[in-house]
């Protein structure tokens, strides 16, 4: 199997390194894993892609590539230029922190499995939620890294990718647990954190000036039960089919006998 892997968090994340062992453990002996990454950290950034500005290219070793753009350019970038021949998979992660509920929306972990889905690669999102039970490990990311393989040859073998134009992808998070307390897999929908917005927050630097960050409210509010965020404070992993076509589908009837 031919693998490509890129995160959102920047070639050197820890994170990444998890997704390369567990792609090479996916590729086998036989098979071939590239790592094309943003050079810096692309946290936030959703399915953006550098249209204005050109990109630079870095070949830090065989196979291995840092981009200096955003997730969605890295995979723009290896099946463009970077592979000699496309991937069968691409994975997106491991990410640090998670990608549930309305994280979906901005994730640059989430936009890169988006793009390889619009040219009709299968593709993986993969994220390690934190919180006080896990955080403070030697690894962090000992449940991904535990379980990860196993998760995606599910996903393999379930075969279910829809149907072009838009294929699916799918959104993996891992729960925030060491992973012996990991109670297995739940295929669930996208939640909604009530009351967990992000918001943007004033300071005043050292030279006086005023800045705005963006930050967020409690990643440990509960989903409803069948969703994300929901299954991982439960101690699951949550996987969910995600596809790029936002039409809503249930309102199109009505809307089209409206405008009559």
């Amino acid at each position: 199997m031919r693998i490509l892997i890129t995160n959102d968090d920047g070639i050197r994340a820890p994170g990444l390194e998890v997704m390369l062992e567990i792609a090479t453990e996916l590729a086998g002996p036989d098979g071939e894993v590239w790592t094309v990454a943003p050079e810096a950290e692309q946290s936030g950034v959703g399915h953006a892609i550098s249209f204005v500005n050109p990109m630079r290219v870095f070949h830090n070793a065989p196979r291995t590539v840092a981009v200096d753009g955003t997730p969605a350019d890295c995979v723009l970038a290896g099946i463009s230029e970077v592979m000699d021949n496309r991937p069968d998979l691409i994975l997106s992660g491991i990410n640090r922190g998670n990608n549930a509920a309305q994280n979906t929306l901005y994730s640059g972990t989430i936009g890169a499995a988006m793009e390889g889905a619009l040219h009709g690669i299968n593709s993986i999102a993969l994220s390690q939620f934190f919180g006080p039970d896990n955080r403070d490990l030697d690894d962090p990311f000992e449940t991904a890294r535990a379980k990860g393989a196993d998760v995606i040859r599910g996903i393999l073998a379930a075969d279910t990718w829809g149907q072009a134009p838009y294929g699916l992808f799918y959104n993996v998070n891992f729960p925030p647990v060491p992973a012996p307390s990991c109670k297995g897999t739940q295929a669930v929908s996208q939640g909604f954190r009530s009351n967990t917005d992000f918001y943007a927050v004033a300071e005043t630097g050292p030279n006086g000036r005023r800045y705005l960050w963006v930050t967020m409210g409690s990643q440990h509010v509960a989903t409803k039960p069948g969703t994300d965020v929901h299954a991982n404070l439960e101690d699951y992993i949550s996987v969910t089919p995600m596809h790029a076509d936002l039409t809503c589908h249930n309102s199109l009837t009505k809307l089209q006998e409206a405008f009559k």
